[in-house]
Parts: structure tokens; sequence; C-alpha cells
């Protein structure tokens, strides 16, 4: 059950996720996550969560103004 609508169950899903650093935009596409099919909202794995987590900080390093990364080909 959704934690946030407390009216959904959850699919697995593909999202992007965003984040604003600075003054850069990071994006990473085909994330895998599980989505409320009610309200949408997406929740990540610890596993996934903290892959994200790295590819974020390695990209922060060179923090260009956008940067688009593909989760499923990311080291």
């Amino acid at each position: 059950m959704c934690m946030y609508c407390k009216g959904g169950n959850f699919v697995e899903s593909i999202t992007t996720h965003v984040v604003k650093y600075k003054n850069s935009l990071i994006i990473i596409e085909n994330v895998p996550c599980q989505e409320c099919d009610q309200c949408g909202e997406t929740f990540y794995s610890d596993s996934v969560a903290k892959r994200l987590e790295k590819i974020v900080n390695s990209v922060k390093q060179v923090a260009p103004k956008i940067s688009v990364i593909d989760y499923r080909q990311a080291a």
C-alpha cells in the first residue's frame, strides 16, 4: 500500500530521476522503481538508491550544466 495516497498498490516501473545541484541539472534515465498505480508516486529499493547516490556524486565532480545519464549503462 502506498504511504502517500494510502490506496494504491506498487507495480514495477522505470522512471527518470532528476537532481538539481548548484547551477547544474543531473538527469538519470531508465531508473528501476516501484510506482503507485493510483497516485504515481515512485519509490527506489535500497540498492537502486545507493547506486543513484554514487552516480550523482560522480557527476558532481565534473558538474556540467546539464548531464543526462542512462542508469543501465552507468558504472
